[in-house]
């Protein structure tokens, strides 16, 4: 089977964790086992959220400076960072596989209404005080995320993996493909024929849907620090959803900038080809492919709870 995996960026840099080498090291060797454990059996397509360290790399300009790089350099460079560590840990899971990360452009409409309302969450968990201080001193945008706040950029819809051939190629060698990490390198095209990068960090979420359908994906796994959907979040009536079909969970609602990006994903993935889509904790990856474990999203199932 074709999977495309998914690792969140809170399931590599765990909410209210130091964003230290040493945190990040210790939480990718987890990850590369659970996605070792599917690589076995499966053929697989691995990319990632870059959100914590998008933002602590924005966060960390220098004084003197004042402005870090725009947002595509800076999704470039954690893309490269995080992939390249990924494969370092899959190599010892995995020895004699072949393994490669590719920097991936995903190319974006320059008229996106979403470069007009930013909502996507990137960086550090800040205090209202913290955040409004930084809203102030560098121009963010700030949201609220759960009962504390982070900083919100553009998120445009993902429209072309551009470098689509060259996945197709690699995963039919028999290479597992690390790419589209952060939600891709967001460009635009210019009328000159080339590429430019803009300010946005695109939904890595939506980026791996489109991903998992373009190369004919069966399955594709979002993988989070959560364990599976809930109706009712943060409610004493709250509920772990098992199985539903993309028309049943639209009828519900989540929350935006966290869940509802992967149940939007998981959705339109779902629609768009025979496949099924998985959402839950990445320790419960291999668990959640066979459908023991997590929210599995297929077409025409009823709405079942845990």
């Amino acid at each position: 089977m074709r999977v495309v995996v998914a690792l969140g960026g809170n399931a590599l840099q765990r909410r209210n964790e130091p964003m230290t080498p040493g945190f990040l090291q210790r939480n990718l060797r987890e990850a590369a086992r659970s996605i070792a454990a599917i690589a076995r059996d499966h053929e697989i397509v691995v990319t990632h959220g870059n959100g914590p360290q998008i933002g602590a790399l924005a966060l960390a300009a220098a004084p003197n400076v004042g402005v870090a790089d725009p947002l595509d350099v800076l999704v470039a460079e954690t893309e490269g960072m995080i992939g390249y560590l990924i494969e370092r840990e899959l190599g010892v899971e995995l020895p004699g596989r072949d393994i490669a990360t590719l920097l991936t452009q995903i190319e974006v409409d320059p008229g996106d209404p979403a470069f007009a309302a930013p909502s996507k969450p990137i960086g550090p968990l800040y205090s209202e005080a913290e955040a409004m201080g930084l809203a102030a001193e560098r121009s963010w945008q700030m949201m609220r995320d759960g009962n504390r706040f982070r900083r919100a950029v553009a998120s445009p819809e993902p429209r072309r993996i551009r470098e689509l051939a060259a996945i197709r190629l690699l995963v039919a060698a028999g290479v597992i493909v690390i790419c589209a990490g952060g939600g891709g390198i967001p460009v635009v095209a210019t009328p000159d024929g080339g590429l430019c990068g803009v300010e946005a960090v695109i939904d890595k979420d939506l980026s791996a849907s489109l991903l998992a359908a373009e190369i004919g994906a069966e399955a594709l796994l979002l993988l989070t620090d959560i364990e599976a959907v809930e109706t009712g979040w943060r409610t004493p009536g709250a509920r772990k959803i098992h199985e539903a079909s993309p028309e049943v969970l639209r009828t519900q609602s989540f929350e935006a900038g966290t869940m509802a990006p992967k149940v939007e994903a998981a959705a339109r993935f779902v629609e768009r080809t025979d496949g099924f889509a998985g959402i839950g904790a990445l320790a419960a990856a291999a668990e959640i492919l066979r459908g023991e474990a997590g929210t599995i999203v297929r077409a025409g199932a009823a709405m079942t709870w845990y």
